[in-house]
């Protein structure tokens, strides 16, 4: 299947991807990939040891 049968796995987000490359609006395919790593970020720093750490960045 490749590329195309694991961006459909993705689910919500595989939706998301695959309706921006098929609108042609690839310059927002890195805001939406910055986007999910800036909430995984916060996801991470919530539950874990390293919050102290991660929230200097800021």
């Amino acid at each position: 299947m490749g590329l195309r049968g694991a961006v459909l796995r993705a689910g919500v987000i595989g939706r998301l991807l695959q309706y921006l490359w098929r609108e042609r609006i690839w310059w927002m395919i890195p805001m939406v990939v910055v986007l999910l790593l800036f909430v995984g970020l916060v996801m991470f720093s919530q539950s874990s040891a390293v919050a102290p750490f991660i929230y200097t960045l800021f």
